[in-house]
């Protein structure tokens, strides 16, 4: 159990270093390896303390290799007991310990896990104070053996989910937790994660399978032959060399001497294709680069998305009788375009029995808006069940905020306690599941029957047919602003409205503050999203544009900040200007014909296309240039339409009318006829 000093020294460490080191990920590759680096020292000490000889900063054996064996001739200078020697000055610290992350790596004494450990391990600033301060902090740790480093390892971990960092999504505990209590991986089984970032699903599988083999200790049912099979048992791959690090040293910690953590691409490589495991756990990347993957020609469904070939992946590498948890995007669930269908296709083809649906907010603080679900698979459980039990939960046991603070609201043991009726219940008896949640079982034969598999069945989804894009709730990336500032009665304030047909928002009136009359005003800033509720239906929304930056708006005129990290505002203004926005607004609007007023909660819930960041300003590139080529042509069109003006002109008046023909007309008019 972790102690709350162990807390406060790692605390500290992280403070030390944020000055120098503001990444959340780089701060714990530096207390990771200035751990181990004690933690090293610590065992020669020990070894010698019981008659024995120190073997991680011992003389190393020559190598045959005469500059290397000179390199590393005077190696013992770099244990910790030295380099932390009170009587050498910060320089000199500085010195001995940079050179040392260098050079651990070399030394062939030292275990080839440690040598991992070490690989392109350096200091990555010249401060001699933060160093020491730094040093100092490490130092007051004391380890009577690595459990209780695995414990503060641990802890040190969760620093990666107290703070986003781009495109990683560190899996919550609980969840990773929740999903190895269903799938129940049991001591003789193979288990892998192919995107194992720092092997969380593998740590918590393995606390798992020691707790069923409890009796009054931890494991204490397990023989020495069944310890020796687990070490054997865990495998996980990840295409990062620092997550491979983390995750080495995470095994290490909790008893794996020699880890299976594998530096591979599960997605392009090839020479691990033909391994195959009873358990895969996994919550593969959501994100993909640029371009797309590229992936070799042995996947079963042809795509370029990450999401799409890595459940293909799991599902192509479980054993007949295997079994699998995923966490996945919700496109993966809806998302037309033929990859996504063809992978639903195979995924219920290839025994998937549940889908639970989790909240938006669950991977805070990394992503405000990614939706995600668990896919579950099991031969025997489909084989009996011949249907798909899908399972919504609203709540996790956590805010849903950026602070994830916990409440008391937690459907996950709900969710486990249905699972498990679903896997005892002998539905050919007639008997069915009950549970508070929000749940259906779907015949194989329903989704087989629905258009590209959808497998979108607790909530109706708005269908983008473009494997480019994700289809999310318009509240994932709008938040209502909820906090109306005070108005001062000597200020001067623009005050917004909105226009319909597309006008958007428009300076209503400039009024002092003492002639506000409505209290509930709410500060605009350039690119908030705006709407009436009345109006919106006819299209009487839009962005704020940078001159009415601080106006003020009432609340019949909702105001919304734009999630900047997923959505360009400029984006959302074209994608707003479109007939299916327009309708959104119409369907999600109540009342009677003549005062329908929109519903803000139903709104939200409506779903929206949303390409990446990338794709997004390459589409109004695209559209700039459009637009462009619109102003050249009406511009050539005016050219034109004067054209035709005067060609008009030029029949009425092809020639000057002389002055004695018009005095003959005058005479003819008069007199006879002509």
């Amino acid at each position: 159990m972790l102690d709350n000093e162990t807390k406060r020294r790692i605390d500290t460490a992280r403070d030390i270093l944020v000055g120098k080191v503001p990444d959340p990920k780089s701060q714990v590759e530096q207390i990771t390896i200035a751990l181990i680096y004690k933690f090293m020292d610590d065992m020669d000490r020990e070894a010698v303390s019981f008659g024995g000889k120190p073997t991680f900063f011992a003389q190393p054996k020559p190598t045959g290799n005469e500059s290397l064996d000179n390199e590393l001739k005077d190696f013992p200078k770099y244990a910790w007991t030295k380099i932390f020697d009170p009587k050498i000055g910060g320089h000199e610290m500085l010195s001995l310990y940079s050179e040392a992350l260098l050079r651990l790596n070399l030394n062939s004494n030292i275990p080839q896990l440690f040598r991992d450990i070490f690989k392109n391990a350096y200091l990555p600033y010249r401060d001699p104070e933060t160093l020491k301060l730094f040093l100092k902090t490490i130092n007051e740790f004391h380890y009577d053996h690595s459990e209780k480093l695995g414990d503060a390892f641990e802890y040190l971990l969760s620093a990666l989910g107290s703070q986003g960092e781009a495109g990683q999504f560190r899996t919550p505990r609980h969840i990773i937790d929740f999903i190895v209590e269903i799938v129940q991986p049991k001591k003789t089984e193979s288990i892998c994660d192919p995107a194992c970032g720092t092997a969380g699903f593998l740590i918590s599988s393995y606390k798992h399978i020691l707790q069923a083999n409890s009796k009054k200790s931890k494991g204490d049912l397990l023989t020495p032959d069944d310890r020796k099979k687990l070490m054997q048992n865990f495998v996980g791959y990840d295409i990062s060399p620092d997550m491979v690090r983390l995750s080495l040293v995470n095994m290490y910690l909790h008893g794996f001497i020699t880890p299976h953590i594998h530096e591979y691409d599960t997605l392009t490589s090839e020479e691990r294709w033909n391994e195959y495991f009873d358990v895969i756990l996994a919550n593969p990347p959501f994100m993909t680069p640029k371009g797309g993957i590229k992936p070799h020609k042995r996947f079963s469904v042809k795509a370029n998305k990450s999401e799409v070939l890595f459940v293909d992946y799991i599902i192509e590498h479980l054993k007949p009788t295997g079994r699998a948890g995923i966490i996945v995007p919700e496109g993966v669930i809806f998302q037309n375009g033929k990859a996504y269908s063809s992978l639903r296709k195979m995924m219920i083809e290839k025994n998937l029995y549940a889908v639970i649906s989790l909240p938006v907010g669950v991977f805070n603080p990394y992503t405000k808006t990614t939706k995600t679900s668990i896919l579950l698979f099991d031969k025997s459980v489909r084989e009996k069940l011949k249907s798909i039990l899908f399972v919504k939960v609203e709540n996790d046991g956590f805010e849903l905020g950026a602070e994830r603070k916990p409440i008391l609201e937690n459907d996950l043991p709900k969710a486990l306690e249905l699972i498990k009726e679903l896997k005892l219940s002998d539905f050919n008896n007639g008997r069915t599941l009950s549970s508070d949640l929000i749940f259906q079982l779907v015949s194989l034969e329903s989704l087989e029957q629905r258009h590209n598999f959808n497998l979108a069945v607790l909530h109706d989804v708005e269908e983008v047919d473009d494997d480019n894009y994700d289809n999310i709730a318009i509240g994932s990336i709008l938040k209502p602003k909820k906090t109306p500032i005070k108005i001062l009665p000597d200020k001067t304030y623009k005050q917004i409205t909105v226009k319909m047909n597309g006008k958007g928002a428009v300076l209503r009136k400039e009024i002092k503050g003492s002639a506000v009359k409505t209290k509930s005003q709410f500060l605009a800033t350039t690119g908030d999203f705006i709407m009436s509720k009345i109006d919106a239906r006819n299209g009487a929304f839009g962005i704020v544009p940078s001159e009415l930056e601080n106006a003020i708006v009432t609340q019949d005129f909702p105001l919304f900040t734009v999630d900047t990290s997923v959505m360009l505002p400029e984006f959302l203004n074209v994608v707003i200007q479109s007939p299916q926005f327009i309708k959104i607004c119409q369907t999600t609007s109540i009342g009677t014909s003549n005062r329908r007023r929109i519903k803000i909660d139903k709104f939200l819930k409506s779903r929206i296309p949303l390409p990446n960041i990338e794709e997004q300003r390459l589409f109004l590139e695209k559209i700039k240039l459009l637009n462009s080529k619109i102003e050249e042509l009406e511009d050539e069109a005016a050219l034109c339409r004067e054209k035709v003006n005067q060609e008009i002109e030029s029949i009425w008046n092809p020639y000057s009318i002389k002055e004695e023909e018009i005095s003959v007309v005058a005479e003819d008019a008069s007199g006879d006829e002509i």
